[in-house]
Parts: C-alpha cells; sequence; structure tokens
C-alpha cells in the first residue's frame, strides 16, 4: 500500500519509520529544498520515550540530549527575578528530563528512514479521490496514485487546506507571535533557560546549544492578528526590530544575530481544532490535524505518539475505514489532555504591565519556595497521561524481524 506523507518534520518522518516496517511503501514530500537545521529546543516526555524506546532511538536521543538545569526569568537589568530549576518538578516542568534540538531529532529520524522516498522542494498541490485511491497533483513533480495521503504538514497544512477546507475554520489566533533563531551566545547561560519580560506583552529568551558560543533565541509578544508576508524574512526581522527596539537585557544583541540567522522562523502563536482528522483517504497527524500551540507544550510527544498510533491502526488490516476513526478514538483524550493551555495561558506568560510581570514572578519565587515545593511537585506529577499505549502486533513482529 501506497502511503504520502506531506511534512518531513517530526511527525512524517516518524510515520514513515511505522509505515514502512509494517510493510507499506511511504513517500514523503516537504516543501524545503532540504532537511532543516537549527530549530529549538524540545522535549520528550511520558508515553512518547516509550514509543522511542520501540523505535530503537532512546540511546541516540539520549546521547544527542541538551541537559538544562531550569528556567529562569531575568530583569533588565541582567539579575534573577524567579527560577525553576529542572529537578524541583521531576522533569514535569517547563523544562523536561529529555530536552533535544529539533534539528538534531529530525536528524536521527531522517536517519532511522534514510531508504524511504523523500521529495524535496516540493508540494501538494490537488487531491482527487477515487474508490480505489488518491491522485496527487505536485508543484514540481509528475502526478502520482497513492492509496492514502496523510496531511504531516504543521499548523498551516496544505493537506488539511485541500482536502477539509479553509484554515479560518481550523486555526484559533491565541493572541501572539514567536520568532526562533540561532544567535552569538551574548552570555554563559550555564545550562539555564532564560527569559526576561517586558511590558507590552513581549519577551526576549535565549537557551543553550550544543556549542556554547551560541544561543537558541526567542523572541515573543503578545498581539491581535497581524497581515504579514510569511514567504518574506526580511519584513518579518523589520517587525520584530520595530517591537523590540526598546526593550533592555540582551535584546540588542538578540536583534543584532537575529539579521544575520539563517534559521530565523516566526508563526502565530495558534491553536488547531479539527473535529474529524479523516475525509475518505485522507488523515491528519500531528499539529495539522490538532495543536495546542507552544503555550501548551507536548507537540513532539503528540507527534510522535500519534505516528505510532496510525501506523499500528493502519497495520492491523489495512482498511482506512476502520483504522482512521480508531486511530482518532485511541488518541483523542490524550490529545484533548496535552493541548490544554497551562492556567494563566499567554497573559501568565507575557503579562502586559510592570506589576503584572512583578507579581508573576513573586508567585513563582513563593511556589517554588521551601515550604511550597512538595505541593507543586505533587500537583505537576499527579496527571498522567491519558493514553494506554497499545502493542500492535504487526508493528512489533516487524520491528522484532527488521535489521
Amino acid at each position: 500500500m501506497k502511503v504520502l506523507i506531506s511534512g518531513a518534520g517530526i511527525a512524517g518522518p516518524a510515520l514513515a519509520y511505522w509505515l514502512q516496517r509494517a510493510g507499506f511503501e511511504p513517500t514523503v514530500v516537504e516543501l524545503a529544498a532540504a532537511p532543516r537545521p537549527g530549530g529549538q529546543t524540545v522535549d520528550i516526555r511520558g508515553v512518547a520515550q516509550e514509543v522511542v524506546r520501540r523505535m530503537g532511538l532512546m540511546p541516540a536521543i539520549r546521547a544527542r540530549r541538551l541537559p538544562e538545569k531550569g528556567l529562569a526569568y531575568i530583569r533588565a537589568n541582567g539579575k534573577q527575578a524567579a527560577a525553576m530549576p529542572a529537578e524541583l518538578l521531576d522533569g514535569a516542568g517547563p523544562v523536561a528530563e529529555i530536552e533535544i534540538l529539533r534539528g538534531d531529532l529530525s536528524e536521527l529520524l531522517l536517519a532511522a528512514t534514510s531508504d524511504v522516498e523523500y521529495l524535496y522542494g516540493d508540494s501538494v498541490t490537488g487531491l482527487t479521490q477515487t474508490a480505489d485511491g488518491v491522485r496527487v497533483s505536485f508543484a514540481t513533480a509528475a502526478d502520482r496514485d497513492f492509496d492514502l495521503v496523510v496531511g504531516a504538514d504543521g499548523v498551516h497544512s496544505r493537506i488539511r487546506a485541500l482536502a477539509f477546507g479553509p484554515e479560518a475554520e481550523f486555526v484559533h489566533h491565541l493572541g501572539g507571535y514567536g520568532a526562533y533563531f540561532t544567535i552569538p551566545a551574548p552570555e554563559d547561560l550555564d545550562g539555564w533557560m532564560k527569559i526576561h519580560n517586558a511590558p507590552g506583552g513581549r519577551w526576549v529568551g535565549l537557551r543553550p546549544d550544543h556549542d556554547p558560543r551560541f544561543a537558541r533565541a526567542l523572541l515573543s509578544f503578545r498581539s491581535p492578528e497581524i497581515s504579514y508576508n510569511r514567504r518574506d524574512v526580511e519584513e518579518q526581522k523589520a517587525l520584530l526590530a520595530r517591537r523590540f527596539q526598546d526593550v533592555g537585557w540582551h535584546a540588542r544583541k538578540v536583534l543584532d544575530g537575529m539579521r544575520t540567522a539563517e534559521d530565523f522562523y516566526l508563526d502565530s502563536t495558534s491553536s488547531v481544532v479539527v473535529p474529524e482528522w479523516s475525509r475518505g483517504r485522507v488523515v491528519l497527524l500531528g499539529d495539522a490535524g490538532y495543536c495546542g500551540s507552544p503555550l501548551a507544550g507536548h507537540g513532539t510527544a503528540l507527534s510522535l505518539v500519534s505516528a505510532y498510533v496510525l501506523a499500528g491502526e493502519l497495520a492491523v488490516d489495512g482498511d482506512h475505514r476502520r483504522a482512521f476513526p480508531a486511530y482518532q478514538e485511541v488518541m483523542r483524550e490524550y490529545v484533548v489532555q496535552r493541548s490544554a493551555l497551562p492556567p494563566g495561558g499567554i497573559a501568565m506568560a507575557l503579562p502586559m504591565s510592570a506589576l503584572g510581570i512583578r507579581g508573576r514572578d513573586l508567585m513563582i519565587r513563593t511556589m517554588t519556595s521551601r515550604p511550597f515545593r512538595g505541593v507543586l511537585a505533587k500537583v505537576a506529577a499527579a496527571e498522567p497521561d491519558a493514553i494506554e499505549l497499545p502493542d500492535y502486533a504487526a508493528l512489533t513482529a516487524a520491528r522484532h524481524t527488521a535489521p
């Protein structure tokens, strides 16, 4: 059975891995001309760790992990206002046990699917479903026929737009934007993720890199929806330069580094809600079908787990008419749970006023003080993943016989 997967981020290659081992013929199409380097630190939490163990990738992931000591909030003068050490919440807080650069995780998944067909620098322009399959048109390649098509192409999914409807029906703006890129490190982060909030709902963030000479930078700001050219990187950089020109701490150095950053990425802080994840022979995976936004986190875990479940359900009997609804049913509660925004949502992450910033910092200092630490740890660890990971026989057998 031939399956086209649109998107070579995390979910797409993970699905290709499992499908190939179950006897399917996956092809992955990716708009980017080559695998995308860089990217921010992502985490692998909870049941997703079991998925990567079943893939045999856990040793390689642990070898590439980027340990972080925790999250620190920094005042404009560089002094620490509040901090949440990673060990405080046993890996259930903002910094998880397994943190890895997105580019490193992507590289491991691509290596694990090195014999899968990847079509870089191309995209799907049309889908025609028939009783026997899907006729796919590409921007560059000739039309091809597939049995199934999977949209694993993110919040702005082209597959979802073609098969389900306009983006506005499914993507919900949460009131902010975020940019991510790599810069020369303006200070020694000593393993800490550091964030400086400024009035107006803005933050400047820095996360460690494997090479201490560099840092992963984040610029986030609150805003209603704004219009900008998603293909014009220079326009986006100019937008951020205007927004952050009067911010303290390392903002000026971050903006200077941004001008020459080659891995710059800007997007809205948005959630994705699609009531039914499949239409005929087309199905959505990961952020294309369900996304709580970067505020919710867990996007990488959802991608890895959902890829395993979708492949497992298809491997049972190859009947998409049963497998697609079963995949959604297995994933439903877990997706709802891990798409939920944290308490306070964007207002807590990006306070608008100086008073709001000081109040947030005071709350963190109070909750992380000795009398409250045990309570906070119990609350963070009290909610297990809302899914019992199936052990699909077809995937298990394939795994045992694969070279």
